[in-house]
């Protein structure tokens, strides 16, 4: 996979569910959808795609659904992190002889490792592919961060590490990689919120949750931001930064699963627990939202 085919958008394609199983149907429209819109790859099982929740033959079903899907068109970065390692092994070893194109791995959460730790983790993974790594550091959800030190360990010592998820809320962190690692080393913020303001320093691209809902206007975004076309990019931000932000009003995916069920994408916006429906109050927040980006009366009631 060419380094180039990691800049752009990169979809955290939900898993839609349906009285307690994995909607296979939906999920196909669903990954058709994002092709044709032109996203530079869909990433299945990740946390917008619930993948704590999955057991390990739907994790395992879901990406290769997405690689059979897409032929080849569309690149699959397959989340196949964990906070076990050997789990972690298995699932990235079963995934690549399933055909993923590359792989997004958290870091180890509730653990809690040292960054020796996690160097040793990551270490072990990149062992067992020649494929790209996608390295996912979100402080808020591991109690954890991925160090830039860390970062640049992996990086001298396994080509194929190409990219880091930043989803730690600071810019100044992609600045620091950025400055830090070969210009060959991508990063891509792993915010809707912050796509601009990460574009600006560096990043070259988005691991997307509002793409499941509006995969051209991120597209537009991105691409702009790509060109130097700042001020297009940063209208396109604005005009759109309350949905990017209102998607996170309950915990991820409860909310662009109600939305894309109110759209008709989804037949069900099923959850697994520990996740739960919405609050009332946010339900209505999300009523608005689906008006706003002009869904019809019928499928917001």
């Amino acid at each position: 996979m060419d380094k180039n085919r990691l800049h752009g958008v990169h979809t955290a394609l939900v898993t839609p569910m349906l009285d307690g199983k994995v909607a296979y149907k939906d999920l196909e429209r669903l990954i058709i959808r994002q092709a044709e819109a032109g996203v530079s790859s869909i990433v299945p099982c990740g946390t917008t795609g619930e993948s704590p929740t999955l057991s390990e033959s739907e994790h395992l079903q879901v990406i290769k659904t997405c690689i059979d899907v897409v032929r080849g068109d569309t690149s699959v970065i397959a989340g196949t992190g964990a906070n076990s390692t050997s789990e972690a092994l298995a699932l990235t070893k079963s995934a690549d002889e399933a055909g993923a194109d590359a792989f997004l791995l958290v870091a180890p959460y509730y653990n809690k490792p040292s960054q020796e730790g996690l160097f040793a983790h990551f270490r072990a993974l990149a062992e067992v592919t020649e494929k790209p790594i996608v390295l996912y550091s979100i402080p808020s959800r591991c109690g954890i961060e991925i160090s830039t030190d860390t970062v640049c360990r992996l990086r001298d010592k396994f080509p194929h590490v190409m990219a880091l998820k930043e989803a730690g809320g600071q810019s100044a962190k992609v600045s620091e990689t950025i400055s830090r690692i070969d210009r060959d080393f991508v990063v891509l913020s792993g915010d809707d919120g912050l796509t601009l303001p990460f574009m600006s320093c560096g990043a070259q691209g988005v691991v997307s949750v509002a793409s499941n809902l509006v995969p051209e206007v991120v597209l537009e975004l991105v691409n702009h931001a790509l060109n130097g076309d700042y001020l297009k990019a940063r209208e396109i931000h604005l005009s759109n930064y309350n949905l990017f932000t209102d998607l996170f009003c309950e915990p991820n995916p409860v909310p662009v699963k109600i939305l894309m069920q109110f759209a008709g994408m989804i037949e069900s916006a099923e959850v697994r627990l520990p996740l739960t429906p919405p609050s009332a109050s946010n339900l209505n927040l999300l009523k608005e939202i689906a008006s706003r980006i002009h869904f019809s009366e019928e499928v917001c009631r």
